[in-house]
C-alpha cells in the first residue's frame, strides 16, 4: 500500500515544465507519432506544438543532469543545443524541418516573443530606475568592446594569428549584433575598404559569429551560477542596485486575466508598429531599438495609462510562463549551426573567441559595478548580449541565465551596440586592414 502511495505521489508531483508528467509523456508520444507519419498540424499550431513539446522535454533533461544544471544553464542550454543536434543529424523529416523553419522565419515567432518581453519589461520597470539605467548603460558596453578587442589582439599576436586578423575577423564580428545586422554589413564594410570581395570576408567572419554565440549561451549559464554562489553580485534579474518596489511585488502576485492579456497582445503590436514606422524614416537603426525607445518615452513621460501598462505586463507574464521552451528549441533548431562550429573548432580559433567573450564579460563587470549595476546582470546584457547573434541570441543567452526580464537592455546591446560596431568597423578597416 505504501509503495502504491509513493508511486501516486511521484506522478502527482512530477512536472515537465508547466505540464503534469502523467499527461506530458502521452503528449510527447503523440507528437513523435505525428512527426513520423507526417500528421502534425500545419502552420503555427503544428510548429508550436512540436517545438514546445521537445523544448519542455529537453529542458527537463537539462534541469536533471548534474553539472549541466549547475554550471551551464541547465534546461535552456540543453533545449538550444539539443535542438541543434537534432537538426545536425537530420532526425526530423524534411516536411517537419520546413514547418519549424517557416514558423521561425516567415511567421517570426521569435519576434512575437521578443515583443512581449521588450514592452512588458519596460512598462513594468520603475520609472526612476529606467532613467538612471538608460543614462549609464552605454559606458559598460564601450568598456566591454575595448577589453574584448584588446585581449583578443594580444592573444592573437602571441599565438601567431596576428593582432589585426584577431580584431577584424574574430572579436569585431562577434561583438557586432549577429548576422543580418552584424556580419553582413561588416563584410560589406571590409570589402569597400580592404583587398577582397564581400563573400570572402563573410566566410571569414561567420564562424566567429556562430561560435561566439554558442559560447555566449554557455557563459550566461556560468554567470547565473556565479550569481547563485555570490549573491552580492546579482540582482536576480534587476540591472541596477535598487530594491523592488511594492507595486512590482504586488503585480507579481496578480492572477492572469485573459481579457487583459488580449489587450496587452494588441498594445505590443501597436508599439512594434510605431517602431517600424520610425525605422522607415531612420532605417540605419533597427525597429526593435525604436520600439524600446517608444516604450521608454511612454513610461518616463507618464502619458501611457497605468491600466494599459498592466495589460501589457499581463501579456508579458503569460509569454514568460508558457512560450520560452518553444522559442529556445526553435532557436537551437534553426539558428545554431553545429556544422560551422565543428568545422572551425581548432585550439587557436577557440582561444581567440574565448578571449573576446572574456573581455566582453570583464569590461562590463568592473565598469558596471563602479556605476551601480549588478555585476552579473551587467556582464550578461552589456557584454554577452553584444557577443551573441542578435535577437535570437539574446533569447538564448537570457534563457540560459534565467533572466528574460532583461530583454530591453539585451536588445539595446544587440541593435544600438551592433550599430556602434559597424561604425567602428568602418574606421578600423582602412586603418589596419591593409593587405588582409
Amino acid at each position: 500500500m505504501e509503495t502504491l502511495e509513493k508511486k501516486a505521489n511521484f506522478w502527482d508531483n512530477l512536472y515537465f515544465g508547466y505540464v503534469p508528467g502523467k499527461y506530458f509523456l502521452l503528449f510527447f508520444f503523440i507528437t513523435v507519432l505525428g512527426i513520423i507519419f507526417d500528421a502534425s498540424p500545419k502552420g503555427f499550431l503544428g510548429a508550436y506544438t512540436i517545438c514546445t513539446v521537445f523544448g519542455i522535454m529537453l529542458d527537463k533533461v537539462g534541469e536533471t543532469v548534474p553539472v549541466v544544471n549547475t554550471y551551464l544553464g541547465g534546461g535552456s542550454f540543453v533545449a538550444i543545443f539539443g535542438a541543434a543536434v537534432l537538426m545536425y543529424f537530420n532526425v526530423f523529416s524534411e516536411s517537419t524541418t520546413t514547418l519549424i523553419s517557416d514558423f521561425v522565419k516567415s511567421m517570426d515567432y521569435i519576434g512575437w516573443v521578443v515583443g512581449a518581453l521588450i514592452c512588458g519589461s519596460i512598462l513594468a520597470m520603475d520609472r526612476k530606475l529606467l532613467i538612471k539605467a538608460g543614462a549609464l548603460y552605454f559606458v559598460p558596453i564601450l568598456g566591454g568592446i575595448a577589453l574584448a578587442f584588446g585581449l583578443t589582439a594580444i592573444t592573437g599576436q602571441i599565438m601567431g594569428y596576428g593582432w589585426r586578423q584577431a580584431i577584424l575577423f574574430v572579436s569585431l564580428p562577434i561583438m557586432g549584433g549577429g548576422t543580418s545586422a552584424g556580419a553582413v554589413p561588416t563584410a560589406a564594410t571590409y570589402a569597400a575598404a580592404m583587398s577582397k570581395d564581400n563573400a570572402y570576408y563573410l566566410s571569414m567572419i561567420m564562424p566567429a559569429v556562430v561560435i561566439g554565440n554558442a559560447l555566449a549561451v554557455v557563459s550566461a549559464g556560468i554567470l547565473n551560477s556565479v550569481g547563485n554562489k555570490f549573491p552580492k553580485t546579482t540582482g536576480n534579474g534587476r540591472l541596477m542596485r535598487s530594491a523592488i518596489t511594492p507595486d512590482e511585488a504586488a503585480r507579481e502576485k496578480k492572477p492572469l486575466d485573459p481579457l487583459a492579456m488580449g489587450r496587452g497582445f494588441i498594445i505590443t503590436g501597436i508599439f512594434f508598429t510605431i517602431g517600424i514606422l520610425i525605422s522607415k524614416l531612420v532605417p540605419s537603426i533597427h525597429y526593435y531599438a525604436w520600439t524600446i525607445l517608444s516604450c521608454a518615452v511612454c513610461k518616463i513621460s507618464g502619458v501611457f495609462p497605468e491600466r494599459l501598462q498592466e495589460d501589457v505586463y499581463q501579456w508579458y507574464s503569460f509569454i514568460m510562463r508558457v512560450a520560452i521552451p518553444c522559442v529556445l528549441f526553435s532557436i537551437g533548431f534553426v539558428y545554431t549551426d553545429l556544422a560551422v562550429v565543428i568545422a572551425n573548432l581548432n585550439a587557436t580559433y577557440f582561444i581567440l573567441v574565448l578571449m573576446t567573450l572574456l573581455g566582453a564579460i570583464l569590461g562590463p563587470w568592473f565598469i558596471g559595478k563602479a556605476l551601480g549595476f549588478y555585476q552579473v546582470e551587467c556582464a550578461i546584457t552589456a557584454g554577452l548580449c553584444m557577443a551573441n547573434m542578435g535577437g535570437s541570441g539574446d533569447i538564448a543567452t537570457l534563457g540560459a541565465a534565467n533572466r528574460m526580464e532583461l530583454m530591453p537592455f539585451a536588445q539595446i546591446s544587440s541593435r544600438i551596440g551592433g550599430a556602434i560596431i559597424i561604425l567602428i568597423a568602418s574606421v578600423l578597416a582602412p586603418l589596419i586592414g591593409y593587405g588582409l
